[in-house]
């Protein structure tokens, strides 16, 4: 009977983007306690740091050629503490409360559908070869809930309609679980040559950013959301009308 050989174990882990996911994981926890503080805005801007350090640790790893799965792990687990957990408290505790069952259940189902969403992810992985994702990232979820937060506490001086919010948080998880299709945004590469034009746009692009961030981070991580839920909906209008030519086209033929 031959025996099959033993895959050595490889001990340690990469620092560089471990170094990204644990700033991720910090700022996750910052988050709770800031909430628990009612400091909702700082808890905001805590939770869109953690997304900064979660896009940086995939492509530092990338770069430097230092992926494993164990930082693929590690960085679901911080996911899960700063995208899931975080933003629902946050949504929880900042007017979410009142409403009592409904409102922890509505923020416990954020928290849920964000874990299967990454579950899903990890499991299947339909989504990393192509320029789609399957279902809202859960970054761009949480990116929706601290973004709200941020506009109001700071720009209104008030909060949002309770009824308002746990629309926009059941809805969010919704998308989180769907089919629905969101871009990925995986080609650009700095090393690609661009035109002039596409380059003045990222110029711009970076200018408004710096220029309003809290505002524009509330229209980015907005439009976001609604993206793919509008290019689906467009998708099925063009399949009933291309349908719909191809039946004329065969009754002209006949």
């Amino acid at each position: 009977m031959k025996k099959v050989p033993k895959v050595p174990f490889k001990k340690g882990i990469y620092i560089l983007p471990s170094l990204f996911t644990t700033g991720n994981v910090f700022c996750g926890f910052y988050a709770f306690i800031a909430v628990m503080n009612e400091d909702f805005y700082f808890a905001g801007v805590a939770i869109v740091v953690s997304i900064i350090f979660d896009a940086l640790d995939g492509r530092v790893a990338r770069l430097t050629k230092t992926t494993s799965e164990f930082g693929v792990q590690y960085d679901s687990l911080a996911d899960v503490i700063s995208f899931g957990m975080a933003p629902a408290l946050l949504a929880y505790a900042w007017v979410l409360k009142p409403f009592g069952r409904l409102g922890w259940l509505a923020a416990f189902l954020f928290l849920l559908c964000g874990a299967l969403r990454l579950a899903r992810f990890n499991v299947t992985k339909p989504d990393t070869k192509g320029d789609s994702f399957i279902g809202l990232p859960i970054p761009a979820a949480a990116a929706v809930i601290a973004s709200i937060v941020i506009a109001f506490e700071d720009l209104f001086k008030t909060k949002l309609d309770p009824m308002i919010m746990v629309a926009v948080v059941y809805l969010l998880a919704f998308l989180m679980v769907s089919n629905v299709k969101y871009p990925a945004f995986k080609k650009f590469e700095f090393k690609k040559r661009v035109t002039f034009t596409r380059f003045m746009f990222v110029i711009l692009f970076i200018y408004v950013l710096a220029t309003i961030p809290r505002e524009a981070l509330f229209i980015l991580s907005f439009l976001y959301a609604i993206a793919g839920p509008t290019t689906y909906v467009f998708s099925l209008f063009k399949s009933s009308d291309s349908q719909d030519l191809n039946k004329t086209m065969t009754k002209q033929d006949k």
